[in-house]
């Protein structure tokens, strides 16, 4: 029994030496900018994402540091000098949903040889949420990597001002939000010396840990999210309602995130940028006449879709517009989300669309 107590008691004080060094060195941050992949696994082809991690080898890690380390462009900071790199941001649907990672648009477009005479390298930094605050985030870290072009996939859904930081990275990466958005950001968060601790952080560690792991299945299958045998068809018969969050009718500028996205394409500076508007099924069902799909009213989408490619057009930006480019057949389980032969057919009008730019005035 003695001895079990001078267990307990050695146990007991070399946890509180491990907490109290915890509180002093604050290892989190440093240890999120670890990762064996790259090294002794190979860079994610997508940022880590998901909720089936047993099945999918994967999962949506809150740390942007550990999920950049885990990428495959974070093994290529310097770049080939026939090598044009290229970012791209956007949601679900460039990230790849129901998607292998080498049937996503961007990966098709890897490897495609330029008139110039550089070949393509597209990183996937697309992450699924639908928010403009999430994809700035993801533009701004983009940037450390000197990309020659950012792909900006966007739709409708990103923009409503309710929509920027109800999600986890951005509630994940409050710090680096308030810092990009001073002026959203609202009240300075409040971080007690329990949430730095190592109980307070012990979720964050056990998450690094876990990805970690999950580079040796990720390694030998390739898989990085489920793959459904079967799964609901996109909606095609829609209800008869007009409103698009509550708003029914046209979209007026205050409802908006134009003021993101602007700051978006001023955080690129002289890097050009390819906004997308992405393609999205157009219902022939019960109530088409009202709504294009489960996310949009007619009247709504319409008076958006004037907005950006005005703005477009007065700022000097360069669009693609691809909203109605794809049939309803093209879709999978939603209305933004298509599949392996129609991400093949995006990226050769991607792939055009760059030479296009590149002809206007080379980019760097």
């Amino acid at each position: 029994m003695k001895r079990l107590f001078s267990i307990s008691g050695l146990v007991l004080v070399f946890l509180g030496l491990l907490a109290g060094l915890w509180q002093v060195i604050q290892p989190l941050d440093r240890l999120n900018r670890v990762s064996l992949y790259n090294s002794i696994f190979p860079g994610r082809e997508r940022l880590p994402f998901g909720e089936s991690p047993q099945s999918a080898y994967n999962f949506s890690i809150g740390s942007l540091d550990a999920a950049f380390a885990s990428h495959k462009i974070n093994a290529s900071v310097k770049k080939d000098t026939n090598e044009f790199r290229i970012a791209a941001i956007g949601d679900s649907s460039g990230w790849g949903t129901l998607l292998r990672p080498e049937e996503t648009f961007c990966a098709r477009l890897d490897g495609m040889a330029l008139s110039d005479g550089r070949t393509i390298r597209c990183y996937n930094l697309a992450y699924p949420t639908l928010s403009l605050a999430k994809d700035y985030l993801l533009l701004n870290r983009a940037m450390t990597y000197d990309p020659d072009l950012i792909l900006w996939p966007l739709t409708l859904e990103s923009f409503p001002n309710d929509k920027q930081t109800s999600n986890e990275l951005i509630l994940s990466n409050w710090d680096e939000y308030c810092s990009l958005f001073p002026e959203k950001a609202g009240e300075e968060k409040v971080v007690t010396p329990l949430e730095k601790s190592v109980w307070g952080e012990r979720r964050e560690a056990a998450d690094w840990l876990r990805l970690q792991l999950y580079g040796l299945m990720w390694a030998g299958t390739g898989i990085d999210q489920d793959y459904p045998a079967e799964y609901p068809a996109a909606q095609v018969d829609l209800d008869e309602d007009n409103s698009f969050h509550g708003i029914e009718g046209p979209l007026t500028e205050d409802l908006l995130a134009w003021d993101i996205l602007e700051k978006g394409m001023d955080r690129a500076g002289s890097t050009p940028v390819l906004l997308i508007n992405e393609p999205m099924l157009i219902s022939d069902g019960e109530n088409s006449k009202i709504r294009y799909n489960y996310y949009y009213p007619r009247e709504a989408y319409d008076s958006w879709h004037q907005d950006l490619t005005g703005r477009a057009e007065k700022n000097g930006w360069y669009l693609l517009d691809l909203w109605n480019s794809l049939e309803i057949p093209d879709f999978t389980n939603s209305a933004i989300h298509y599949n392996a032969e129609s991400a093949l057919r995006l990226a050769d009008l991607v792939f055009a669309e760059i030479e296009k730019i590149i002809t206007n005035g080379p980019l760097s």
